[in-house]
C-alpha cells in the first residue's frame, strides 16, 4: 500500500514519545522531520499499563504499516512505561518539556506548565535550561483541583475559561492552598457573589499562587509558554497575562508537550547512535502485566520496591537504593535508567 508521498507504508519511519502522569497519558507519533502525525490525549484512570496499551494499539489502527525506530518516555510513569513500550532513551519532564517548547518557540525564556496534579517553572536561556522548579505538594491551581471546582460549581470545565472571561470585578479569593481557596469561594457565593467574578478570582488566585511559590525567586522573562492540561483554560491564562502584563503564548500542542519532546528526543539518540531500536511492537497490547510494591527489609533504609510482572514472570524492579532487586530480577529497564538525566 503506497502513502501520498509514494512510499510504501512499511517504508514510513516514525518516533514515539509518551508521557505518563498521574492523571492523563499523552502519545506522540513523529516523522523523520519532527512533525506530529499522530496525538492522544487520555486519562490514566488509575490504569497506566492498560491506557498506554489501548494507546499503541490507536496508534497502529490509525497509521497502519509503519517503522518504529524509536521510543521515548517520560513523566512519573517513565520507567513503567518505558518496560511495556521498550524505550530507547528515558527523560524527565523538565527535559522534554523544554525540549517541545524550544523547538515550538526558539526564544522562550520562560515556561510555565501546569498539568493534573503538579506545576512546574522552566528558565530558559538561549535554548538550555538554566533553572527550574516543580510543585508537587499542594494541589491549588493544577487540573485535579479545577476539574473538582468546576464539578462542584456545576459547570463543564471545558466552559471555566469562559465564565472567567465574562467577569467585570473578579472576586479575591484567598489561594494559597485548596482548602483556603474553597472555603473562600464557598464563603463568596453565599455572600452572593456572580459565577463568573468568582471563577474568574479564582483563576486570578491560582495564578497569584503559582507565580508566589512555584515562580519564587527565578528570573521570569518574556516571551512566556503556557502548557499542559491546564493550558485549555482561557481563564487562567488571562490571568497570566493581566498579572505578567505580557502575551502568553499557548501551543497547538499544549497538551502533549512532553511526549513530544520524548519523540524529538528518541530520534535525536537514533541519529546521535545509530542501532535498532528496543521498541516492544505493537502486540505489546496482547501481554498482561501486573505490579506490586513491597518494602524491603533487609536494611534499615526500608526502600519501597515496585515489582512489574509481564505473564506472571517478574521483568523488572525499581525503587531499591542499593539495586539488589533490580540485580536479582536484571529488568530491561534496568539498562535504560542510565539514561536518566536529574
Amino acid at each position: 500500500m503506497e502513502g501520498e508521498d509514494g512510499k510504501e507504508r512499511g517504508d514510513v519511519i516514525v518516533y514515539i514519545g509518551v508521557d505518563i502522569g498521574s492523571l492523563t497519558t499523552k502519545v506522540v507519533v513523529t516523522d523523520e522531520e519532527d512533525n506530529i502525525v499522530f496525538s492522544l490525549y487520555e486519562r490514566t484512570n488509575g490504569k497506566p499499563i492498560e491506557t498506554l496499551q489501548k494507546a499503541l494499539l490507536k496508534v497502529r489502527d490509525t497509521l497502519g504499516d509503519i517503522k518504529v525506530d524509536g521510543v521515548g518516555t517520560t513523566g512519573s510513569g517513565r520507567y513503567l512505561a518505558g518496560l511495556v513500550v521498550g524505550a530507547d532513551i528515558i527523560k524527565n519532564e523538565i527535559t522534554a518539556h523544554a525540549v517541545a517548547t524550544t523547538k515550538d518557540v526558539p526564544d522562550v525564556q520562560t515556561i510555565f506548565e501546569i498539568g493534573g496534579q503538579d506545576s512546574k517553572i522552566i528558565i530558559v536561556r538561549q535554548g538550555i535550561v538554566v533553572d527550574f522548579a516543580m510543585n508537587t505538594i499542594c494541589a491549588a491551581g493544577t487540573g485535579s483541583f479545577l476539574d473538582h471546582q468546576a464539578e462542584r460549581l456545576n459547570i463543564p470545565i471545558e466552559e471555566f475559561g469562559d465564565y472567567a472571561l465574562k467577569s467585570k470585578n473578579p472576586a479575591r479569593i484567598a489561594g494559597r492552598c485548596t482548602v483556603f481557596a474553597e472555603s473562600d469561594m464557598i464563603h463568596k457565593q453565599q455572600m452572593g457573589y456572580a459565577t463568573e467574578d468568582i471563577i474568574a478570582g479564582l483563576c486570578e488566585a491560582l495564578v497569584r499562587n503559582y507565580l508566589n511559590n512555584v515562580g519564587r525567586g527565578k528570573e521570569i522573562l518574556p516571551p512566556y509558554v503556557f502548557q499542559g492540561g491546564v493550558a485549555a483554560n482561557k481563564g487562567i491564562r488571562h490571568a497570566f497575562e493581566k498579572m505578567l502584563k505580557s502575551v502568553i503564548y499557548v501551543p497547538k500542542n499544549y497538551g502533549v508537550m512532553g511526549a513530544y519532546g520524548m519523540a524529538i528526543l528518541a530520534r535525536n539518540s537514533m541519529a546521535e547512535s545509530p542501532r535498532e531500536s528496543k521498541f516492544s511492537g505493537f502486540d505489546v497490547a496482547e501481554k498482561q502485566f501486573k505490579t506490586r510494591s513491597i518494602v524491603c527489609n533487609i536494611c534499615p533504609n526500608l526502600c519501597e520496591v515496585v515489582l512489574v510482572y509481564e505473564n506472571n514472570k517478574p521483568v523488572a524492579a525499581w525503587g531499591d537504593r542499593c539495586g539488589r532487586w533490580q540485580e536479582k530480577i536484571r529488568p530491561r529497564v534496568g539498562k535504560q535508567k542510565k539514561t536518566e538525566v536529574a
